[in-house]
């Protein structure tokens, strides 16, 4: 079996597939790509079996046939090379695969397609067609907030809500919560799953910039997505997913607007000073003033800033991880921010001045118990 490709193409689309690989996964195969040549196309796939990735490309061959390329080696010559076509030569009774380029040759072992998992094929009742715009908004407003604590699974994906007029993706770790709805989505059903944080990683750096259009299909175990070349399927998180509404507080009549820029490039350099283990940085809000305070007792070193803003309500302290806070703001695209308190024991929500008429944000962070400040 012999196919000639372009060097970088190749390189490209394989360094796409390869985030989905694990090192020392429990089935060696899974290290590998696996390859199959039909009808002048290549189509590459790989998986860690609860995450699959296919692309496909036009290659020159008359050929067909299958193999599982190890991965690493593979990916790292053809990063090396410079653009050029490389020609694959490769017996398939002996797994040996020759690569051949303008300067040498390249000898590699493969393995046998057959020992690869089946590719899952994309199944279920539920169809939705959207844009890879909206899928990289989504994703991008949620991705940062999931949690890693995989004695809590649920929170370790994104919660997708579909309903006939609106979808609604969630992601919190336990110390911020966000809630990201749009109302140009809308589904024949009303359903509900929980998105790996994975495979939505790998969706949003494979999504293409320009408004490109996405297939998504769900079955009660996978999700399946396809866009141009590329498919990618994943197997759901099976957890109830935590009522985040009741973390929502209510009756919010304290009332904060500030720059949104302003504030982050504060808190950056407030948390240069605060203690490195809590990050604890401490809000004193008054009218049209935002005093922000932050102190490491173990250096003896302390830090405060005053900041212009328009503040409503009561005047009031809450202290907050200073790290959860700038992420949320780091992700944040809008001019000014509003935050709307409750009580200094309760959550803040932070929600941007600037909206799409399509699109609902909502961030929230919880406070943390100030320590006594001298």
């Amino acid at each position: 079996m012999k196919f000639i490709v372009n060097s970088s193409v190749l390189q490209k689309q394989l360094s796409a597939l390869s985030g989905v690989i694990i090192n020392n996964p429990v089935v060696p195969i899974l290290e590998n790509f696996l390859f199959v040549i039909e009808k002048g196309k290549l189509t590459a796939s790989a998986s860690d079996l609860q995450i699959t990735m296919t692309t496909e490309l036009n290659i020159e061959t008359s050929d067909s046939g299958s193999i599982a390329v190890p991965a690493k080696i593979l990916l790292e010559t053809l990063k090396t090379l410079p653009e050029q076509p490389v020609t694959f030569n490769i017996d398939t009774d002996s797994q040996s695969i020759e690569v051949t380029s303008y300067k040498g040759r390249y000898k590699l072992t493969g393995e046998r397609a057959e020992d690869f998992p089946k590719i899952p094929e994309p199944s279920g009742n539920l169809k939705i067609n959207t844009t890879s715009e909206f899928l990289a908004d989504a994703i991008s407003n949620t991705l940062f907030a999931i949690g890693n604590d995989e004695l809590r699974p649920a929170m370790t994906g994104v919660y997708l809500k579909l309903e006939k007029e609106k979808a609604t993706f969630v992601a919190t770790d336990g110390n911020r919560l966000i809630r990201y709805e749009r109302q140009d989505i809308s589904s024949s059903e009303i359903t509900s799953m929980i998105l790996p944080k994975k495979a939505m990683s790998l969706l949003k750096s494979s999504l293409p910039g320009d408004n490109t259009e996405v297939d998504m299909q769900f079955s009660s175990s996978n999700a399946f997505f396809g866009f141009n070349n590329v498919r990618l399927s994943c197997r759901l998180i099976d957890e109830n997913y935590p009522d985040y509404e009741n973390a929502i507080p209510l009756n919010n009549t304290n009332v904060l607007e500030i720059d949104r820029s302003e504030m982050l490039s504060s808190l950056k350099r407030l948390d240069i000073y605060a203690n490195k283990t809590t990050h604890q940085i401490r809000l004193k809000l008054q009218s049209n003033a935002l005093q922000i305070f932050a102190e490491d007792l173990d250096f003896s070193n302390e830090a405060q800033e005053q900041l212009m803003c328009e503040y409503d309500g009561d005047d009031m302290e809450i202290g907050f991880n200073a790290k959860f806070l700038i992420e949320i703001l780091s992700n944040s695209e809008s001019r000014e921010i509003e935050m709307k308190f409750s009580t200094p024991n309760r959550a803040g929500i932070i929600l941007p001045k600037e909206k799409n008429p399509e699109e609902e944000i909502l961030m929230l962070i919880m406070p943390v118990m100030l320590n006594s400040y001298a």
